[in-house]
């Protein structure tokens, strides 16, 4: 019960820290200078959440190995349950940062049960210097420019069928029904699901457009094209026209952050009635920390275009 009396007073106020700096890192009067998008934001905020979760314990429980890694959650738990609950960030955006978050208040946690046993003036002033380092770096870090990177989503489906028939199902999506759709990562974060694709011209200057649930419309162009063996597109995706309940507005496509740019099928025959059908993606993201958002890109493109070419795969294999 003692643990839990000082848990409660420890773990709020670290929340309490959390909310009042993700409000001036939100606020974009301070764009230029803060920003929820840096590592200064996802990196240290959750380490100095930690840090204050095990600083306020009594030295004898701060002593405790499991509570300096564990207890730290505890906070990051009913800091992402407030946020979530009064729609100040969206669960996909949550749910990709949460390791990250879970690591850095562990790393917090035992640094702070180290010095929690040495309390004293030079630890009042590393307390002090804790809170302010997410501020410190983040206005250091926004005096850089980080260029865009560039990425690559590769998938593709080994289709028994005839060309004529999987070329015709590649052009024209027709309406995918919820019931056949196998996106199992796209929606358990909540992200908007293919519905169909519509082309006007099959050639170069064809217009297509693939449509989305929740509102979501990609404009494409074709720019090259071979019948029945290749098609390439640039996509624009116009973040004012998607709704703001659709997507969470750190990874909405087209805004600041991550931006979709172009799609290729390739049709590849690898035997007799038996096609290859690639499918490539590029994608640009814009964040201070690609290194892990990238990742978390790659796999969530990958999970759009496998779903998009099993629902192609099983069109074609029907009433062969």
């Amino acid at each position: 019960m003692r643990l839990f009396k000082y848990l409660g007073i420890a773990a709020g106020i670290a929340v309490a820290y959390a909310l009042i700096v993700h409000a001036l890192f939100n606020d974009h009067r301070l764009g230029d200078l803060l920003g929820v998008m840096t590592i200064g934001f996802i990196f240290l905020v959750p380490f100095a959440m930690g840090y204050l979760a095990v600083w306020f314990l009594p030295a004898e429980l701060a002593r405790r190995y499991e509570v300096r890694i564990f207890v730290p959650w505890v906070p990051i738990v009913f800091f992402f349950g407030l946020t979530l609950s009064f729609g100040i960030e969206g669960w996909a955006c949550w749910l990709m940062i949460l390791p990250l978050f879970l690591i850095a208040a562990s790393i917090g946690g035992i640094l702070a049960g180290w010095d929690n046993s040495r309390k004293g003036k030079n630890q009042q002033l590393k307390l002090s210097l804790t809170l302010l380092l997410p501020f410190i770096v983040t206005i250091v870090e926004k005096q850089f420019h980080f260029t865009p990177a560039r990425y690559e989503a590769y998938t593709s489906a080994e289709i028994h069928s005839r060309p004529g028939k999987i070329w015709s199902n590649v052009i024209r999506v027709r309406e995918i029904p919820e019931k056949d759709d196998h996106g199992w990562l796209t929606r358990d974060l909540g992200l908007p699901r293919p519905i169909k694709a519509e082309l006007d011209y099959a050639g170069v200057g064809g217009s297509r457009l693939a449509t989305f649930s929740k509102g979501l419309v990609f404009r494409e162009v074709v720019e090259a094209y071979e019948d029945e063996k290749m098609m390439f597109f640039t996509i624009t995706a116009n973040p004012h026209d998607i709704p703001s309940t659709t997507m969470d507005k750190h990874i909405v496509i087209g805004g600041d952050y991550f931006n979709v740019e172009d799609g290729t099928y390739v049709l590849e025959q690898t035997g007799q009635d038996t096609y290859r059908l690639h499918l490539y993606s590029h994608f640009t993201l814009s964040t201070d920390f690609n290194f892990y958002a990238g990742w978390w890109a790659e796999w969530i493109m990958k999970d759009i275009q496998n779903n998009i070419l099993q629902v192609i795969q099983t069109r074609c294999e029907q009433n062969l």
